[in-house]
């Protein structure tokens, strides 16, 4: 049994880089539901920037969901 580095690299790179990614919106949606809350104005775009960030972040983390299980994956995509 041989190791191939290579898509063994790849798979690497794209997991630290969603999760830096899921991470990284997530945070943001909560500073703006912050960000939100001390608004003396008005807080809609904040609030509507925040549900985005959440809504991406559910995005990539269904999508990861769809790759790795196998009969949706066949299912959805078509692979």
């Amino acid at each position: 049994m041989a190791i191939q580095w290579d898509a063994f690299l790849i798979v690497a790179v794209i997991t630290w880089a969603s999760a830096l990614f899921i991470v990284g919106a997530y945070s943001l949606g909560v500073r703006m539901l912050a960000v939100g809350e001390d608004a003396q104005r008005s807080a809609m775009p904040a609030r509507l920037a925040a549900y985005g960030c959440f809504a991406l972040c559910g995005l990539v983390v269904i999508f990861g969901i769809v790759l790795i299980v196998p009969s949706l994956s066949a299912r959805i995509l078509g692979a």
